[in-house]
């Protein structure tokens, strides 16, 4: 048998990246196994054969989606926790933490269609996916979060987990969508004063929030 050279994905990547753009273009319930199939010049046994059925493929594509994710808040995490503890070290490295996730939203647009179609409640019987995956990721980040602004002494009544929160949707609703400009265009995430605008903008939310949080202690 011949041997696939080294840049010839295999049928299951190959199943797998189709997957994954349809149902980011068209959402699960939109999707069907053989639109899939067909995108990869494979039948349905053989597409099963792989990676299952719809749901088990679906499951595949949201798994992955989330190591990409969590490999760079990882990494990003890492960097946070290692930051000097004085107040400019601290804000310095959160906005280096939204920086770098903002950049990973841009750079995978496809994660974050995927995930907003869930928010839309594409795929809702499989809530596990929230629970296995978004969940726990959110909570170690805010986790992380409050560890970090209580060593710096500030932000103590910032509602840690909202504004993580607020981070990722409006990170992936940028990158999907970009801005609607005066004249009614959209100006998308490529634009470089735009994305230098929304950048500020995402720093001062967080920023702000930290400032204002001793004013509004948690309830």
């Amino acid at each position: 048998m011949r041997a696939q050279p080294d840049d010839d994905p295999s049928p299951r990547e190959r199943i797998m990246e189709a997957a994954t753009r349809l149902f980011a273009e068209r959402g699960y319930g939109a999707t069907s196994t053989r639109a899939i199939a067909d995108a990869v010049g494979l039948n349905i046994a053989t597409v099963a054969y792989h990676v299952g059925g719809k749901p088990e493929l679906y499951r595949a594509v949201m798994r992955r989606a989330h190591l990409a994710q969590r490999e760079v808040v990882t990494a990003a995490l890492e960097q946070l926790h290692a930051c000097g503890p004085s107040t400019e070290e601290t804000r310095a490295a959160l906005l280096g933490f939204v920086d770098a996730y903002l950049s990973f939203c841009l750079s995978r647009p496809e994660v974050g269609a995927l995930w907003i179609r869930r928010w839309l409640s594409e795929g809702a019987d499989m809530a596990e996916i929230e629970t296995e995956f978004a969940g726990p990721l959110i909570a170690e980040v805010a986790a992380a979060v409050r560890a970090v602004i209580d060593r710096a002494g500030i932000g103590a009544g910032a509602d840690v987990e909202m504004l993580t929160f607020t981070i990722v949707w409006t990170a992936h609703s940028f990158g999907q969508a970009g801005i609607i400009d005066p004249a009614g265009r959209r100006v998308g995430p490529r634009d470089v004063a735009v994305l230098d605008r929304f950048r500020r903008n995402l720093h001062a939310v967080v920023t702000g929030v930290l400032d204002r949080a001793g004013d509004h202690p948690p309830t």
